[in-house]
Order: structure tokens, then sequence, then C-alpha cells
């Protein structure tokens, strides 16, 4: 696609408020990556509702944690078992206009959830919201990698460190907009679902424009191999997804949780509460924009050994910390941590060269189903053995980053200076 259509697409002003050099496609790619993270953190912002307003549907409808656990298993379990089906579905027809789609998914599940009068429609509105992050994320992941210029770990990085943002800010805003009006406050969050779907539109534009060019990309991609078999293949891919099996299960305990945590063990109030986990978030947002960087840079296997295992000493700290120093551990834990799923996910797509679509919905997927898994999984130890239990026992998860010595080395000598007129971010 030309320089001159893509500038139609997305105006510089549009998407990052300033005037594109001429002749600079990699501006206009860059605008094109902007756009696709911006709407990941309206996504996720809306999409992190759900967990920061539970302490409001705890007392309105007088749920246990078992509840909330279910709930947040709905829309994880929903989210992880569509999200391959769709991205495998995609890699061979793609569907440009799939991403408006889904964020009206996610619209309708939102606002389903500020009226539902019970725990039956809060579950159906949870699962509507599963199914629109079921079909953004893969998606979206993919036009991440066409808008890199090459820089695949940067820019994975880039579009998830939108998510992020939104993860961070959605309970921050809940503590200031819903909770002192209620459960029907999430219905104001339905106009960034409006924005995000007016975006993604234009989005689906400059895809459709590029389809045929990315169809030969694809070709080519498949038609390259790394000497390795199927078997190391297999062997890899189980321990990155064990990789997330450690990191979602303990960030399981932190999202859905680590409110109540800090309300029973300090005393603190919730809004106090939510602020802590805004901190927590945001340092969640800010390592995984390092970690993509850090794994164009230094090896991908390397950020996933600091990334996994150098956290362990934190989280064996966490339970016994003061509410100071609990919150400097939140942050500390939720930066190093967060720069694993970038290094990942790139890693995976580099073991099975043409498959972006099903790897990032495997992965994705996979992610939110420990999440799913791991929030009910906890929220059900909560009842039975206390809050304070869970933080003890999850502490050890990190040391199953002890598996990244398995890990084959699939990216060879470490990346060269690009050269002139090699696209880049």
């Amino acid at each position: 696609m030309s320089e001159t259509s893509l500038t139609a697409t997305f105006p510089a002003a549009d998407i990052v408020g300033v005037e594109p050099e001429r002749n600079s496609p990699s501006r206009a790619l860059f605008r094109v990556l902007a756009a696709i993270s911006f709407c990941h953190l309206l996504n996720d912002m809306v999409q992190s509702l759900v967990p920061a307003i539970y302490p409001i549907l705890k007392s309105s409808f007088h749920l246990d944690f078992t509840h909330l656990g279910l709930l947040t298993l709905t829309y994880q379990v929903v989210a992880s078992l569509l999200q391959p089906i769709i991205g495998q579905f995609t890699d061979s027809r793609p569907m440009p206009y799939a991403l408006p789609v889904g964020m009206t998914f996610t619209l309708v599940g939102l606002v389903l959830l500020a009226v539902a009068p019970s725990f039956a429609w809060l579950l159906f509105a949870s699962s509507l919201v599963g199914v629109g992050s079921a079909i953004f994320h893969p998606e979206s992941s993919r036009i991440a990698r066409m808008a890199s210029g090459g820089k695949h770990g940067f820019a994975q990085s880039f579009f998830q460190v939108g998510g992020n943002t939104g993860s961070a800010i959605g309970p921050l805003l809940a503590a200031f907009i819903v909770l002192p009006v209620g459960q029907k406050g999430m219905a104001w969050f339905a106009l960034p679902a409006l924005m995000g779907i007016a975006i993604l539109v234009r989005v689906g534009r400059w895809y459709k424009a590029r389809q045929a060019e990315n169809a030969g990309s694809r070709q080519k991609e498949r038609q390259s191999h790394l000497s390795l078999s199927k078997a190391r293949i297999t062997l890899s891919i189980s321990v990155l997804i064990a990789l997330i099996f450690s990191k979602y299960f303990y960030l399981a305990s932190l999202t859905s949780y680590y409110t109540f945590y800090l309300i029973q063990r300090f005393h603190v109030s919730v809004q106090t509460s939510q602020i802590l986990l805004f901190l927590f978030l945001a340092a969640v947002a800010a390592g995984t924009l390092i970690g993509g960087s850090a794994g164009d840079r230094y090896g991908r296997k390397l950020v996933i050994w600091i990334s996994i295992l150098g956290v362990l000493p934190f989280t064996l700290m966490l339970p016994y910390a003061s509410l100071f120093w609990t919150g400097v551990l939140s942050v500390i834990i939720g930066f190093i941590l967060a720069s694993a799923f970038s290094a990942i996910l790139v890693y995976a797509q580099e073991l099975l060269p043409g498959r972006v679509g099903m790897i990032s919905g495997l992965f994705f997927g996979v992610a939110f189903g420990m999440g799913g898994i791991g929030a009910a999984v906890l929220g059900k130890l909560a009842d039975a053995r206390g809050i304070f239990f869970v933080y003890h026992l999850c502490a050890y998860l990190p040391a199953i980053g002890l598996l990244t010595g398995l890990l084959p080395d699939v990216e060879g000598p470490r990346r060269k200076p690009q050269t002139a007129g090699e696209p880049s971010v």
C-alpha cells in the first residue's frame, strides 16, 4: 500500500497529533501501530472494570469469592477457547473488519453489566465481553506484527502496553466513577467502546488494502523453517505454556483478589486498595514495554529467564511485608513479571513461522484461560483457607521459570543494526 493511501487512512493529527515527514512509510506504520495499541487500551480498560467492580457486585448480589471466581472464569474461558480458533481461521481467511465486530460484543456486554438484575445475567454479560476479547486479541496482534517494520518484539510490546495501560486505568476509573454511583456507573464506559469501534473501522480499511501484500509475506514465512524436529517444537511450546501458567496464575492472585487482601490484612479503604492495584497494573504496563524492546536487543530467551525466575525472591517476601513494602514489592513484581509475555509470544511466532494468528490466539487464549482458572481456583482456596493462604501458596509459582533452560536458541546471533532504507518503527 502506498504512503499516500496510508496517510489518507490515518492522518497523523488523528493518531499522534503531529504532521508526518514526507515520504516516511515508517511513520505511517507507526500510526497504525499506535492506533491498534490505543484501541487495546480502550478494550482492556473496559474489560478490567469487571474485576474492579467486584466489591460492588459482592455486596449488591450477596456473592462469595467462589461466585466472583466464576465470573472471571466465564469471561476468561470463553475468550481462551475462541481465540486460537479465530486465529487459525483468519490465518487462511483474513477478516479486516473483525476488530470492530469484536469491540461491539464488548460494548453490549458492558451495557448489560450495568443493568444486570441477577447473577445469571452477570455471567452472560461476562461471556459477551469474553467473545469480544477472543476476536480482538489475535487479529490486533497480527496487525501489530504487520506494522512492526521488522521490530517484532517492540511492536508486540507496544501493542501489549496499550492493553496493560487500559487494565491499569480501569480500576482507577472504577474507584472514582463507578463506586460512587454503583453498578449503573458502568454505562458511562460505553463511550470509549464506541470510540474504539470508530478507530477500528479505519484500521480495517488499512488492513483490507494490505491483504494482497500480506498474503505474499505469509507465504514466505511458511516456506522458512527452523532446523528443529516436531518433537522439539512441541516440547518448546509446552514449556512456554507452562511459563504462561506460572505468570498468569500469579497475576490472577493480584488482579482478582489484591484489593481484598489489602482490605483484610491492612484494613485500608476500598479506594485505597484500588489505588494500590492501579500502581501494580501501571508497573505491569511499564514492564511490558521494556520487555519487548529488550527481547529485540538482547534475546527473548534471556528476557524470559529474568522475567519469570527473577521475580521469585520478591514473591516470596510479599506475604510477610508491611503495607508500604507490599506496595513497593507489588510494583517490582508487576514490572519484572510483565516483561515475559511479549518475549514468549514472539519467540513462539519464530518457532512456527507464518502462523501469527494461530500462535497469537493460542497464547492469548492460554493466558486468559489460566487467568480465569486461576481466579476460580484461588477464589475457592480463599473461601476454604483464607486469602492469606493464597498469597503464601502463589509465592512459589515463579520457580517454574527453571523450565526456560529447555528452550532452544531460535534467534541465532544478536540483532545487527538495521541498514539504511530498511523499514523501522
